[in-house]
């Protein structure tokens, strides 16, 4: 359902040439709905009434600057009681737009935050690997202790710490038997 919903979007913010404006207002809303646990919970709750959660959200676009064609569909979305699901639409959106600029999403998880350097050779290699323009949604997870795990569409590249441990636990386990 999310990606239908994504997909509409889509076609609508192509055909009125707002890709550009809709990617950044729905970028908007992400970051609004990473800050405030009382918005990602009204957002995720199927007992807040509809008239409720559509008011509240009205009152956050227009706080957030958010109008146009992103409003109205953060409005539909909230008339449908289709709220719950908006972080799955607003990736799902992100992944067309990038597919549609002939790029790629690499989630890349590491254990402290990537230098502006480290992005950039990251990004040169996967570029090189890959062969199309890659966008880095990166996060910090420092349980990993060190290294990367890079994933991009199905594949999976983990050399982080953790799992080199992990796997030499493994391989002394079978040593001392």
């Amino acid at each position: 359902m999310a990606g239908r919903y994504a997909a509409a979007l889509f076609d609508l913010a192509k055909e009125e040439g707002q890709v550009d404006k809709v990617e950044k207002d729905i970028n908007d809303f992400q970051s609004l709905l990473d800050m405030s646990e009382d918005l990602r919970n009204m957002v995720a709750s199927p007992v807040v009434p509809t008239e409720e959660q559509s008011a509240a959200v009205a009152a956050v676009l227009k706080k957030a600057g958010i109008s146009g064609l992103t409003s109205n569909f953060f409005k539909l979305i909230a008339k449908n009681r289709r709220m719950f699901a908006v972080p799955d639409m607003i990736t799902s959106f992100r992944a067309i737009a990038a597919d549609d600029r002939g790029e790629v999403t690499a989630e890349v998880t590491s254990a402290t935050a990537l230098t502006g350097e480290q992005t950039a050779a990251l990004k040169a290699t996967l570029k090189d690997s890959i062969g199309k323009d890659v966008q880095l949604d990166a996060t910090v997870d420092p349980s990993i202790l060190g290294g990367l795990i890079v994933k991009v569409g199905s594949r999976m590249v983990d050399s982080s710490l953790r799992s080199k441990l992990s796997a030499m636990r493994v391989g002394l386990k079978g040593v001392s038997a």
